[in-house]
């Protein structure tokens, strides 16, 4: 890890309140690529929702419809279990399911 991010984050341990601080120093909690990868995905897939039907793949909705399934199961799979991970994976599967009924009709 980069002295930068450890000095943030040295700085900010100091400052985080008691109550919640478990989610703080979670091995999936706000210190970790594993928060913050999810959070970043969110915000990707609102992103496509308006995305005009004509630039809508096929593939990559199903694809992402998929992935999103498969992922979903998997981060209830792995320790620590992983909400954020699982809640951003349903929302990729219900985005991609979404997608393919507006390029079906």
């Amino acid at each position: 890890m980069s002295a930068v991010y450890r000095a943030v984050i040295s700085a900010v341990d100091k400052k985080v309140p008691a109550r919640i601080k478990p989610l703080w120093d979670h091995p999936a909690g706000p210190k970790t690529i594993f928060f913050w990868a999810p959070t970043f995905k969110w915000v990707a897939g609102l992103a496509d929702i308006n995305r005009p039907v004509q630039n809508v793949s096929l593939y990559q909705s199903t694809a992402l419809a998929a992935t999103g399934l498969i992922w979903s199961r998997y981060s209830m799979v792995i320790i620590p279990k992983n909400y954020n991970l699982l809640s951003v994976n349903a929302f990729v599967a219900l985005t991609g399911l979404y997608q393919l009924a507006r390029i079906a009709q």
